[in-house]
């Protein structure tokens, strides 16, 4: 609990701190575009045509109330698409913004040639672009060093609204009986929606923003695929893995000869009508 105003907290330092890895240094795939676009190279060629995330559908839907009609929108860091494609039905003109090549050819491909949507390679921060009536973002704010900036660039390029989604946690539950009954230190997240909510307050932008609860599932053929999955959060150097398989019994279940594990996870919606003068 923050027990002091938060006027006083530096939220972008917060964030900055939130990026090092557990000993403190920047992962190197934050800092490295290579790294990065080799990541995104190989993400691509996994996916199927148009392949996008069932929960992306609630999430969207929250966020088409914010949109005007016949709008003219930029998304930046679209990924594979999950509000893209929808977007691209609902506004009458799209610009996407990415710094990996593969994605912007995996997207392009999936359009005709003649349709509204420029593509743009670069960098939010760097890139070169006009206003238009919408700029979106949604879970693509990972590498994003100097967050104020970003934020004001959104603020600066959208003539009618901004709109930020990310997912959150809570974190799987079985890391925190892990943590709780059997004394594990554990990776919980370390950055989070509510950082740039309290970032936009101290620019002077009062965001809404609405949360949406959503389940996330995991499928596992055998016992151990499990274990091994339920392990990568600890930050403990042992461990047994009596105690990972203790803690996730609760929470797996059996079907079709298969271990599958649910649990609950969110989605913040942040949006605000641009501010002059910030």
């Amino acid at each position: 609990m923050i027990k002091e105003s938060p006027l006083q907290y530096d939220f972008e330092k917060l964030w900055k701190e939130g990026m090092l890895d557990w000993h403190g240094r920047m992962p190197e795939r934050m800092v490295d575009d290579g790294l990065e676009e080799a990541f995104w190279m190989q993400s691509m060629k996994k996916k199927k045509y148009k392949q996008t995330d069932e929960y992306a559908k609630r999430i969207y839907e929250k966020m088409k109330k914010h949109i005007p009609e016949d709008s003219s929108c930029i998304e930046f860091g679209p990924g594979w698409g999950n509000y893209t494609f929808p977007l691209s039905r609902d506004v009458k003109r799209l610009t996407l913004v990415d710094g990996s090549k593969s994605v912007l050819a995996y997207l392009k491909q999936h359009f005709e040639e003649e349709a509204p949507i420029q593509f743009v390679h670069s960098k939010w921060e760097e890139a070169q672009l006009e206003p238009h009536d919408v700029v979106v973002g949604v879970n693509c704010f990972y590498r994003m060093y100097e967050m104020n900036e970003t934020l004001k660039k959104m603020n600066r390029l959208a003539k009618k609204r901004a709109i930020i989604g990310l997912t959150t946690g809570p974190i799987q539950p079985h890391y925190v009986l892990l943590d709780e009954q059997f004394g594990y230190d554990i990776k919980y997240p370390r950055r989070d929606y509510i950082m740039i909510v309290n970032m936009l307050y101290q620019l002077g932008i009062y965001a809404d923003c609405e949360m949406i609860k959503l389940e996330r599932e995991h499928r596992y053929d055998t016992w151990q695929q499990l274990i091994d999955a339920g392990s990568k959060k600890i930050l403990s150097p042992r461990f047994e893995q009596t105690h990972v398989g203790a803690s996730l019994e609760r929470f797996i279940s059996r079907e079709d000869g298969q271990f599958v594990y649910r649990y609950p996870f969110h989605a913040a919606i942040i949006s605000w009508e641009p501010v002059k003068h910030i």
